[in-house]
């Protein structure tokens, strides 16, 4: 299957990231200060005063591959990751993700290879529950899944750290999988009703 993801929900606006911005002046509002809102925002991402953008948050529910997963885990300032573990639990639904560049022939060979792998993690989970003990059998049984299992996981970031995951992962130097993944939480995020970070995405020129 496809890696996927979806929006849980979200906290914050453009105009939470500049009052938060005023603080440091006044919080009062005004119709002038409110045409600036735009401009403000441009202001604080060119030149790196970021810490307004901590204020909102982006939760994402996804389901992705190892090597994806990999690449999350390596974004941990302002990011909160919580997934499936295979040491707690069976993981009964065989999920797999099968590039889609490659040709047909890698692609039934692969799937193949996984299949078999999966075959083999809940036979011998089963096999060795008598024998070690089922916590020891599941965290152990787990060496058989291969590395294109995927995994659901619960991800929120705060908008300062979703604009660095957008430009490091949303790249062409990026691996392809995690690349795709950022475009479409990108897309999801430009599509939340009304738009309430539309002069942010700006902001950050994403």
């Amino acid at each position: 299957m496809k890696n996927t993801v979806e929006l849980l929900g979200y906290y914050g606006t453009d105009l939470v990231h500049a009052q938060s911005a005023w603080t440091s002046t006044s919080r009062d509002l005004s119709e002038e200060k409110l045409k600036r809102v735009d401009k403000l925002l441009e202001m604080l991402a060119s030149e790196g005063h970021h810490t307004p953008f901590e204020k909102s948050s982006l939760h994402f529910l996804v389901t992705v591959d190892q090597a994806t997963h990999i690449h999350l885990l390596k974004h941990r300032v302002g990011v909160s990751i919580n997934g499936e573990s295979a040491r707690y639990k069976e993981l009964k639904v065989n999920k797999m993700y099968i590039p889609e560049d490659w040709s047909d022939y890698w692609k039934s060979k692969l799937e193949f290879y996984s299949i078999m792998g999966n075959e083999l993690y809940h036979n011998c989970l089963e096999d060795l529950t008598e024998k070690i003990g089922r916590k020891r059998a599941k965290e152990s049984a787990r060496f058989f899944k291969t590395f294109n299992s995927q995994i659901t996981m619960d991800i929120m970031f705060n908008w300062r750290s979703f604009a660095h995951f957008q430009q490091l992962r949303n790249s062409e130097h990026a691996q392809i999988e995690v690349r795709e993944l950022a475009q479409e939480m990108l897309r999801i995020v430009k599509d939340i009703p009304g738009n309430p970070f539309e002069k942010t995405i700006k902001a950050f020129k994403l």
